[in-house]
C-alpha cells in the first residue's frame, strides 16, 4: 500500500497489492486520468495521456483548447467548457450562468481515511489509521471561488479504490449544485461489453451484460431509493470475459437514493464511467462557507475475471464497511410470522409458533407487520406505533417474555419512514408527509411518505421506535420501506431548496440508523424495502444483513441470490425457507433444496411450523444443524461461481472456500432433469493445489460418499489438484429443483482417512 508523488513527471501513484492507479498534473492545471489496472512498477507512463498528440496541451496549442477538452482524460469532469463527454459537475453562478473550470492547485497525502459527515463510507480497520492512506487532490474554479477536493482511498488488504468528491464555496456569493458525481474514470476502448443487475419486485439484481456501443449507457434510479429495478453497479469488461478470465472495471455507489452509473463510448473510441448522484430533481444551494459530500464510489480493476472482482468487493465490505457486532458472529436462524399468518394472529397463535419452532431448533421469532395501531390489513395505521393490546391479548412486554420463555429471541417489524391516510399521526401533522401544494399525492400500497429531511420529523420517528424497543427485551428489528418516493415537496422548505430534498430524505435515513444503533448497539437490524429495492452497499454501514427479496421461491432466488453475490458477501443476504406452493409463484419445490438455498445467505423460516408436515418439521431440525456447521464458512469464505442457471437454463453451482483453504461447501441444484445423460462433471475452484480433501458427507443425510456423486476414489479423499483440474462427477437427480451439498475437509495425506481437517 502506498501513494507518491512523482513531481519530475507530475504523476501520483496509488497501489495496494496489484491494483495500480496513476493520475497526471498537466499544465500545471488539468488533473489528468493516467492508468487504472495490473501494477506496473515504472514511473514513466505519463505518456499515455497523449498530450504529445494532436490537438496537444492549451500551453502548446491555445487555439485548440476545445478540442483538448473534449478528449483529454479527466480524473474528474466538469460541464461547460468544451467536454462534451458526460460530465460529473454541474454548476450554476447567483446571476444564472452555468460552467465550471477546476485548476489544480495542491495535494495531501494522509494516513487513515477521513470519514465522509452524514454518509455511510468505508473505513480503517485499525483505530489509528495504519491500514489506509488518502490522496486529497485541490482543485478551484477561482471565478466562481469553489474548491473541489477529490480524495482517493486505499487499503493495505485491498485491491478497490474510492473515491468521494467535496465542494466548498470560499467566495463570497451562493452557488447552485445542479450535478455531482463522484466518480469517473476515462479509458481507451476495445470490444467491451457492459455489465449491470436489473430486475424488478419479485426478481431483483438479476445480471445481464450487453455490446457496448457509441453513446451512453446507462442504470438509474430517480425513486427515491435504489430500486429493484437497477443497481447503483456497473462493470465494463472484456468481451470473453468469463468467472476466471478477462479484465473487468467495476464502479459501484455507497448510497441509498436517486443514482445514475453510466458508460459512454466517444468520438475516439474512448470510455467514459460515470457513477453518482442522479442529476434529475437534485440541486444544492451552497452558500459562503458551506461544504457538499458527494457519496462514496468503489473502484475495482480484476484481470482474473469477475470471480476476483466480486471477491474484492465482498472482502471490502466485509473487513471496511459493515460495523454491526455480527459481521463476524453466528446469525440466530429466525421464523417471520408474516407468510404464517400475515395479519390475522394474536399471542396464542405466536407463542404456538414460537414453541414448536423451538422443539426444532430455531432461535429467533419475528413478529412481522400488524402488531400496533388498528392494523389488521394495510390500510391504515403506520405512523402510530403504539401496541395493539387488544390483538396481542396483553402488553408486548409479554409476549416478548413468553416468547422467552420458549427459549427465543424476539424481533419485531417496522416501516417508520411512512404513514397512512388513515392513521392518528397524519390527521394530526398531514404537513409531516412529502406533497405538492394544490395536488392530490399519489398513494402506493395506500401510503404516503414522511419528510425526513425536517428534524421533527425524524425525533418523532426514532422516538417511535426507541420507546417500543426500550420497552420488551427485543433482539432484532426489520426496518422496512413499501414504497417509493412521488410528490417530493417540502412544506418548510423554500423554492430554491426544493432539489435538495431526495438527497437530504436519504441523509434523515441515515441519521435514524445511526441513532437506532448507537442507543442499541447489540441489536440485530436488517433492512428491507418491499423486498430487496434497498439492497445497497449504504445500507450495509448500518446493518449487516437486507431482505434479498419478497420472492422465496427456491428457483427464482438461484438467479437473484447470483445477481447479488456478485458484489455482497453471502452473510449479507437475507434468505429463508417458505412454504409451497410458493406465495409468488405457485412452485412447489423440495423442501431439502429450498434449505440449501436459503443456506447461501442468513438463514430462516418464513412459514407456519404448526402446519406442515411432520417430515418438514423433522427436515427443518436436520437444516438448522447443517447451518450451524457450515454458517462460519458460509459468512467468512471466499465465493466463487461454478455454474449459472441463468446461463445454462439446468443447473446451478456455487461454492464457498475458507480463508486458510482447508475446507469448502459446494451447493448443486438441479433444475431441469434430463433423460438418459451421464453424470455431470463439476470442476471445483479455490482449493490448494497441492493439497488433500476428504469429502465428508455424514452430516449431511446423504450417504457414506453422498449420493449424487459418482464413482468415489480412495475412500473419498482426492487431491486439490484433481479436483479443480479435473473435477468430481455428480450422477443425475430424479426430479426437477433437486439439489445436493458436497464438504470437502482438508486431510494429510491421500492414506489419513479418518482424520480431518481443521475448518
Amino acid at each position: 500500500m502506498e501513494i507518491v508523488y512523482r513531481e519530475e513527471q507530475g504523476l501520483f501513484r496509488l497501489t495496494s497489492g496489484n491494483m495500480e492507479y496513476g493520475i497526471g498534473i498537466v499544465d500545471g492545471q488539468y488533473v489528468g486520468h493516467v492508468y487504472f489496472g495490473k501494477r506496473i512498477e515504472d514511473d514513466g507512463y505519463t505518456y499515455l495521456m497523449r498530450t504529445g498528440e494532436a490537438p496537444y496541451t492549451p500551453s502548446a496549442n491555445k487555439r485548440e483548447t476545445g478540442a483538448f477538452m473534449d478528449s483529454f482524460p479527466f480524473e474528474y469532469s466538469v460541464w461547460g467548457r468544451g467536454d462534451y463527454r458526460e460530465s460529473c459537475l454541474m454548476v450554476k453562478s447567483p446571476e444564472g450562468y452555468r460552467g465550471c473550470e477546476l485548476w489544480y492547485e495542491g495535494y495531501r497525502i494522509l494516513d487513515g481515511k477521513p470519514r465522509l459527515s452524514g454518509l455511510p463510507a468505508t473505513f480503517c480497520k485499525d483505530p489509528e489509521g495504519g491500514d489506509g492512506k488518502t490522496l486529497e487532490l485541490y482543485c478551484k474554479d477561482k471565478v466562481l471561488g469553489l474548491r473541489v477536493i477529490l480524495r482517493y482511498s486505499i487499503f493495505a488488504d485491498s485491491e478497490a479504490l474510492l473515491r468521494s468528491v467535496e465542494l466548498v464555496n470560499e467566495g463570497d456569493k451562493r452557488v447552485c449544485l445542479e450535478k455531482v458525481l463522484s466518480a469517473c474514470l476515462d479509458m481507451d476502448s476495445g470490444h467491451e461489453q457492459v455489465l449491470t443487475l436489473n430486475g424488478s419486485w419479485g426478481r431483483e439484481r438479476h445480471m445481464e451484460r450487453r455490446d457496448l456501443a457509441y453513446g451512453k449507457q446507462q442504470v438509474s434510479s430517480v425513486r427515491g431509493e435504489t430500486s429493484h429495478q437497477e443497481q447503483p453497479f456497473m462493470a465494463v469488461l472484456d468481451q470473453n470475459a468469463d468467472q476466471d478470465h478477462g479484465e473487468v472495471y467495476a464502479m459501484h455507489l455507497i448510497y441509498s437514493g436517486n443514482f445514475a452509473a453510466q458508460v459512454e463510448k466517444s468520438q475516439y473510441d474512448s470510455l467514459r464511467m460515470t457513477i453518482g448522484i442522479h442529476p434529475e430533481g437534485f440541486s444544492w444551494m451552497l452558500k459562503p462557507g458551506e461544504h457538499f459530500t458527494a457519496p462514496e464510489a468503489v473502484l475495482v480493476y480484476s484481470d482474473e475475471g469477475l470471480g476476483k472482482m466480486t471477491r474484492t468487493f465482498h472482502d471490502l465490505y466485509r473487513n471496511h464497511l459493515i460495523r454491526s457486532p455480527y459481521l463476524h458472529e453466528k446469525r440466530p436462524v429466525l421464523l417471520n410470522n408474516w407468510e404464517a399468518t400475515y395479519f390475522d394472529f394474536n399471542s396464542d397463535k405466536l407463542i404456538a409458533i414460537a414453541r414448536e419452532a423451538g422443539k426444532r431448533g430455531i432461535e429467533m421469532l419475528v413478529m412481522d407487520d400488524g402488531w400496533f395501531g388498528c392494523r389488521d390489513s394495510d390500510n391504515s395505521s403506520l405512523g402510530d406505533w403504539f401496541v395493539n393490546e387488544e390483538k396481542l391479548q396483553g402488553t408486548l412486554k409479554e409476549l416478548v417474555d413468553r416468547v422467552r420463555e420458549e427459549g427465543l429471541l424476539f424481533g419485531i417489524w417496522f416501516e417508520p419512514e411512512m404513514v397512512s391516510p388513515n392513521s392518528l399521526l397524519y390527521r394530526q401533522h398531514p404537513d409531516w408527509a412529502f406533497a405538492v401544494p394544490g395536488r392530490d399525492p399519489v398513494q402506493i400500497r395506500a401510503q404516503y411518505v414522511l419528510d425526513l429531511s425536517r428534524p421533527e420529523v425524524r425525533d418523532y420517528v426514532f422516538e417511535a421506535v426507541a420507546n417500543i424497543l426500550r420497552s420488551a427485551d427485543i433482539s432484532y428489528v426489520k426496518w422496512d420501506m413499501n414504497r417509493q418516493l412521488t410528490d417530493v415537496g417540502g412544506l418548510c422548505m423554500g423554492a430554491e431548496r426544493q432539489g435538495e430534498l431526495f438527497h437530504r430524505y436519504v441523509l434523515g435515513v441515515y441519521e435514524l440508523q445511526e441513532r437506532l444503533v448507537t442507543e442499541f448497539p447489540g441489536l440485530l437490524l436488517e433492512n428491507c424495502s418491499a423486498g430487496g429495492a434497498r439492497f445497497d452497499p449504504g445500507m450495509l454501514y448500518y446493518s449487516p444483513q437486507i431482505w434479498c427479496s419478497d420472492d422465496t421461491d427456491a428457483i427464482e432466488r438461484l438467479a437473484i441470490q447470483e445477481g447479488t453475490a456478485l458484489l455482497y458477501p453471502l452473510s449479507t443476504m437475507g434468505a429463508h425457507v417458505s412454504d409451497c406452493p410458493n406465495h409468488v409463484t405457485g412452485r412447489v419445490t423440495p423442501f431439502t433444496t429450498r434449505g440449501h438455498v436459503a443456506m447461501a445467505g442468513t438463514f430462516g423460516y418464513e412459514l407456519d411450523i404448526t402446519r406442515i408436515s411432520r417430515e418438514d418439521q423433522k427436515e427443518i431440525e436436520e437444516q438448522v444443524k447443517q447451518y450451524h456447521q457450515f454458517q462460519p464458512l458460509v459468512r467468512e469464505g471466499d465465493y466463487f461461481r461454478i455454474a449459472s442457471y441463468s446461463e445454462n437454463h439446468l443447473y446451478d453451482c456455487w461454492e464457498v472456500v475458507s480463508k486458510d483453504q482447508r475446507q469448502a461447501l459446494v451447493t448443486y441444484v438441479q433444475v431441469l432433469a434430463r433423460p438418459n445423460y451421464h453424470s455431470r462433471r463439476i470442476r471445483l475452484k479455490g482449493l490448494r493445489e497441492d493439497g488433500w480433501y476428504r469429502l465428508e458427507t455424514e452430516d449431511l443425510r446423504m450417504g457414506e460418499y453422498g449420493e449424487g456423486l459418482a464413482q468415489p476414489q480412495n475412500g473419498g479423499v482426492y487431491s486439490g489438484r484433481l479436483l479443480m483440474r479435473g473435477g468430481i462427477l455428480v450422477d443425475p437427480m430424479k426430479g426437477d429443483y433437486t439439489s445436493r451439498l458436497f464438504h470437502l475437509v482438508s486431510v494429510d495425506h491421500p492414506g489419513s482417512r479418518g482424520t480431518k481437517g481443521q475448518g
